[in-house]
């Protein structure tokens, strides 16, 4: 005779109650879900599934997917390493620009996330904040670091969006076909293209993107805002 009353279905009541969802529960859940599946799989259905809710539930708390990878950014960069106090100020601008690159390398769909909607969350205005004091040190006047920090930080974005993992560029595939058509093209209409051709395609991602940082920063030390 078997136990009826092992098979009888659990009251609702007997049930552990269930966190209380909070927005701070909802990216810590994507995050782990970005940390063990990857970003493509962050999703609010993947996510309500975790928290063991409905997607609807989480639009009470993050409106979109934008919104979304928005809190994501601000988490890594809460997960950037901190730059060591003290030294040369560009060095150390260029090491905190070098680190955000970095996580939006890894994650280019967040770095194209922030074209679209502008990071606002207390990490990202904590980077902000450290560009804008390097700035100072480096004695660059408040109204052009004021400007200066968006040229910055949109570079690194470019960067990330260009050279990101997946984006064509990141192939070296994509390149070789890239030099082939340089050479392919008429050299008497697009002369300086074809003779640069090596040069224009030359050094490695990171050799190039740091000389870029070193032409901005050049760049905002020798042009004030009038």
């Amino acid at each position: 005779m078997s136990d009826r009353r092992a098979s009888a279905p659990q009251s609702r009541r007997e049930r552990p109650a269930k966190p209380a969802l909070t927005r701070k529960g909802i990216i810590a859940a994507a995050m782990r879900i970005l940390d063990e599946e990857g970003l493509d799989k962050v999703t609010t259905r993947r996510i309500a599934a975790t928290l063991d809710t409905g997607p609807a539930s989480l639009y009470v708390y993050v409106r979109n997917t934008e919104e979304l990878y928005a809190h994501i950014l601000d988490a890594l960069i809460g997960r950037m390493p901190r730059v060591p106090a003290g030294g040369n100020w560009r060095e150390r601008l260029r090491l905190t620009l070098s680190n955000y690159t970095k996580v939006l390398l890894k994650h280019p769909e967040v770095a194209r996330m922030t074209i679209a909607a502008h990071p606002d969350g207390p990490n990202y205005f904590a980077l902000v904040e450290s560009v804008l004091e390097l700035l100072h040190e480096g004695g660059v006047a408040d109204a052009t670091a004021a400007w200066a920090v968006d040229v910055l930080l949109a570079s690194v974005t470019a960067t990330a969006i260009e050279h990101g993992a997946g984006a064509p560029n990141a192939d070296p595939e994509a390149l070789s076909l890239a030099a082939a058509s340089i050479a392919a093209a008429s050299a008497k209409k697009y002369p300086r293209t074809v003779k640069l051709r090596d040069e224009l395609l030359s050094g490695a991602p990171t050799e190039r993107f740091e000389w870029g940082l070193d032409v901005l920063i050049n760049g905002i030390l020798a042009t004030p805002r009038d």
